[in-house]
C-alpha cells in the first residue's frame, strides 16, 4: 500500500494496513531538503515503510531525523535500522533517553512484542517543556507530554491547511514498569486541547480532522480515565 496523505507535504507510511500490524502509525513530513519521521515503528518492516516513502517520490535516504514520541519500541524499534542505514538523527525527550539508549529495558515495553530492542543515541536531547526545532524547511514544537511514559511528547506543525498534532499514544495504556503517571498524563490532554489542532495524527487510532473532532477524542479519554488512578 502506499502512503497515504494527511495534508500537504504530511503522510502517513507506517501501521495498520501500511506496513506490519505491530507497528504504531509512522508519519513523515517532507521538510524539503529533508524527511522527517515521526516515529518508526517495531522495525520488522521498515522495508515496507522504505516502499511507501519511495511511492511518495521521496527516497529514505533523506530521512535525516526522526522525531521519537517515546521509548516504546512499537515506535522506537526501527531506529537502529535506519542509524546503521542512512545515519538518521534521533530526537527524543531526556527523561525517555536512558531507554532508548538501552539503559532501562523493560521501559521499552519490548517484552510484550516479543522482539530485541537495539539501543540507540539520542542525538538531540530535548529537556525543556516546549522546544522548537529547525529541520529543513519546517518548524517542529516538540511539547514534553509526561503520563504514559515519563518522556513522552507530543509534536506539533503549522501548515497552510492549519496545524497539525502528532499525538502519539493519547489513549494509553499505563503502566507503573513504564513509569506512567495518570496525573501527569491528565495534565499533558489539557496541554493538547489549548493547542486549538486542526487535525490529529495518533499513534495507533489514526487520522482526526477538524478542530471539533480532535477535540472530541482527546476529551473522550481524558472521561474514560477520570476516574482512574
Amino acid at each position: 500500500m502506499k502512503g497515504s496523505e494527511i495534508t500537504e507535504g504530511v503522510y502517513a507510511v507506517g501501521g495498520p494496513g501500511l506496513s506490519s500490524p505491530e507497528d504504531a502509525y509512522v508519519y513523515l513530513v517532507n521538510a524539503g531538503s529533508e524527511i522527517v519521521l515521526i516515529d518508526v515503528g517495531v522495525g520488522l518492516s521498515i522495508d515496507r515503510i522504505e516502499k511507501n516513502i519511495k511511492s511518495l517520490g521521496l527516497e529514505p535516504a533523506m530521512i535525516w531525523h526522526v522525531i521519537a514520541t517515546h521509548c516504546h519500541i512499537d515506535h522506537a524499534g526501527g531506529l537502529a535500522y535506519l542509524v546503521e542505514r542512512y545515519g538518521t538523527k534521533v530526537v527524543a525527550h531526556q527523561r525517555d533517553q536512558e531507554a532508548l539508549e538501552g539503559q532501562a529495558d523493560e521501559r521499552t515495553a519490548a517484552s510484550m512484542y516479543g522482539v530485541k530492542y537495539r539501543p540507540v543515541k539520542v542525538n538531540i536531547v530535548l529537556k525543556g517543556e516546549l522546544e522548537k526545532l529547525s529541520i529543513g524547511d519546517k518548524e517542529f514544537f516538540c511539547l514534553h507530554t509526561p503520563g504514559h511514559t515519563p518522556g513522552s511528547i507530543s509534536v506539533y506543525l503549522d501548515t497552510s491547511d492549519g496545524r497539525v498534532l502528532f499525538g502519539q499514544d493519547i489513549h494509553g495504556p499505563f503502566s507503573k514498569s513504564w513509569g506512567s503517571d495518570l496525573g501527569q498524563w491528565r495534565m499533558s490532554m489539557e496541554k493538547l486541547l489549548a493547542l486549538n489542532a486542526d487535525a490529529l495524527c495518533e499513534g495507533h487510532a489514526g487520522i482526526y480532522k477538524g478542530k471539533e473532532k480532535v477535540r472530541n477524542y482527546i476529551e473522550s479519554y481524558l472521561k474514560r480515565h477520570s476516574q482512574i488512578d
